[in-house]
């Protein structure tokens, strides 16, 4: 109990100081309106993103009627981009739940065994490290087929080798510590050494490798969707850029283009700087320094 008190402190603390941080209250903001977005999307004024409309509001401008204007099967633009906001939140945290997980639990047993297993797996990074991260996305993609899972699927085996390498080398000065030398000395089986000593230490650093991973989450879920590789029954941002550019009618609807591109590079933007925050408070002496 007392260790879950603290717990919670030190998580008020956190909370407190990514407020005061100019880069993380552009993060929570941000967060926050595509929170808004995702929650109350359908009460906005929308409808179905994929429902076509009448012939006569194809490709309308912005007006009362459609605030962002329709595509070229008279869909309204304004429910994509709120719809889109779901997808793009959905594969970001689900890809950086995976990916977080595979790469810590590989960096764990990298870093605390050493040796053969260390080597081996390590190599298996290296490799994975090595290709280059678009055209493997769009080959594994291009196997596995369309659908929103599969794209999920396809970011966690492109990015974990980056988040195992991280975790490995925070463990490696980790378990050479007195605390985990202590537990060591009287009995502490490994699972224990790994699970309960090492990795509580290490998740501040899981959390800040999540929050950068939701980034290039969304950023190749839109990739890869603007690249007809994504799922053509859920709209997305990167689905939106993608009709728009089969259509050939982008430069003759900006309204069309502009509202998936802006979401796209506001949340990634966003994002990135609450990655920068966290990574700001975890500095040694931060806390001090602010007076916590």
């Amino acid at each position: 109990m007392s260790r879950l008190i603290r717990g919670l402190q030190d998580l008020r603390k956190s909370l407190k100081l990514l407020l005061t941080h100019n880069m993380g209250r552009v993060g929570i903001i941000v967060f926050v309106i595509l929170g808004v977005m995702v929650i109350f999307g359908p009460y906005m004024r929308t409808v179905d993103p994929m429902r076509t409309g009448l012939p006569q509001n194809i490709l309308q401008p912005p007006s009362s009627q459609f605030w962002f204007g329709t595509d070229h099967l008279a869909r309204d633009i304004w429910s994509q981009t709120l719809y889109g906001a779901r997808i793009a939140l959905l594969v970001g945290f689900m890809a950086a739940v995976v990916t977080v997980a595979v790469g810590t639990l590989i960096g764990l047993i990298a870093g605390y065994f050493g040796g053969k297993a260390d080597e081996v797996l390590m190599r298996i990074v290296d490799f994975f490290m090595m290709l280059p991260y678009l055209p493997l996305m769009i080959v594994f993609a291009a196997v596995l087929g369309p659908s929103i899972w599969n794209i999920v699927i396809v970011i966690s085996i492109t990015y974990w080798p980056y988040t195992a390498r991280v975790i490995r080398s925070q463990v490696l000065s980790i378990k050479e510590r007195a605390f985990v030398e202590a537990s060591r000395s009287v009995g502490a089986s490994d699972s224990l050494l790994i699970f309960g000593e090492i990795m509580p230490n290490v998740v501040p650093l899981m959390f800040a490798e999540a929050v950068l991973m939701v980034t290039w989450a969304i950023y190749a879920e839109a990739v890869l969707a603007f690249l007809g590789l994504g799922d053509p029954t859920t709209i997305s941002w990167g689905m939106m850029l993608h009709f728009a550019h089969e259509s050939g009618l982008m430069s003759m609807a900006p309204w069309w283009v502009i509202p998936p591109i802006a979401c796209i590079c506001a949340t990634i933007l966003a994002f990135t700087f609450l990655g920068t925050a966290v990574s700001d408070i975890m500095k040694p002496g931060y806390r001090e320094a602010r007076g916590l």
